[in-house]
């Protein structure tokens, strides 16, 4: 037994959850467990699971279910709570709070209420997969799920297929071979990828290569468990007639100066090059 009670004050406290080894757990979030006044957990069972675990007791304290399906009503409760002088301790199913689950939403109520919100940090597995992806982190973008519908889809893509970052996306696994096929058609079959499944569990896997080596590693696979996919920034030089397309896509809406540092930063050129050509685009407009 190596948590300790401790003093907490009225508000939201988010506590990060291991999102396979049930060891990954800190000292720090095992003391909030410990001394919350009131539990609220995305999915109960896994909280007291995982509470039993570390010998955390619950004694005769509250734990709310706090999720998705029914946060628009349970959370005026949890907000009038930390409002009466609680302490709240908040838990995802797994990881950290607030990073694709409903827990955003509570700390943004919390705030606007004048409450504190604080978090017990730990576990990811966006950072976790970024680390051992084997692909560059010196800028990344975390985009959530990407949308079910086909159309919505699609349009995400071509919205993320020129950030300059490594991109980082939560799948399915039963739709993990469909997105890397769609991902292949917007961007090419040569982008550098990772599919990372079940991180920290006992089956831990990680596969690179390009988008199409994964594709063709997913067919006909039955991949199961959490997965992420990660993929490398666009690195194809981009060409002048990319750069005077991207040029007037982006002065339609920004001046010539803006439009310059836009599109330098997009397609990885000088940006005295991209100004002199906008100059230049400008004028003939005129």
């Amino acid at each position: 037994m190596n948590w300790q009670k401790v003093p907490l004050c009225a508000g939201l406290t988010f506590v990060a959850t291991p999102i396979g080894s049930a060891r990954d757990i800190t000292l720090r979030a095992l003391d909030v467990l410990a001394s919350a006044d009131v539990l609220a957990a995305e999915d109960t069972r896994t909280l007291r699971h995982l509470m039993e675990i570390h010998g955390v007791p619950l004694a005769d304290r509250p734990m709310i279910a706090y999720h998705d399906h029914n946060g628009a009503d349970v959370r005026p409760r949890l907000i009038r709570l930390m409002q009466d002088g609680k302490s709240l301790a908040y838990a995802s199913e797994a990881g950290t709070p607030a990073i694709a689950d409903p827990g955003f939403t509570l700390a943004r109520d919390a705030l606007e209420q004048g409450l504190p919100v604080t978090s017990a940090p730990g576990p990811s597995a966006v950072i976790t997969a970024l680390s051992i992806a084997g692909l560059p982190t010196d800028r990344f973008l975390f985009a959530g799920f990407l949308p079910p519908a086909k159309g919505a889809r699609g349009q995400a893509l071509g919205e993320l297929g020129a950030v300059p970052a490594t991109l980082v996306i939560y799948e399915s696994p039963k739709r993990v071979h469909r997105t890397l096929n769609e991902m292949c058609e917007a961007w090419g079959n040569d982008r550098q990828g990772a599919v990372c499944r079940e991180l920290t569990k006992k089956f831990e896997e990680v596969k690179r290569g390009t988008l199409a080596e994964l594709a063709d590693w997913c067919a006909g696979r039955s991949l199961k468990g959490e997965v992420v996919l990660l993929v490398d920034r666009d690195r194809r030089q981009a060409t002048g007639e990319d750069m005077e397309s991207a040029l007037e896509t982006a002065m339609q809406t920004m001046s010539v100066k803006d439009s310059a540092t836009a599109v330098s930063e997009a397609l990885g050129l000088p940006r005295r090059k991209v100004y002199q050509a906008a100059l230049a685009m400008a004028k003939d407009d005129q």
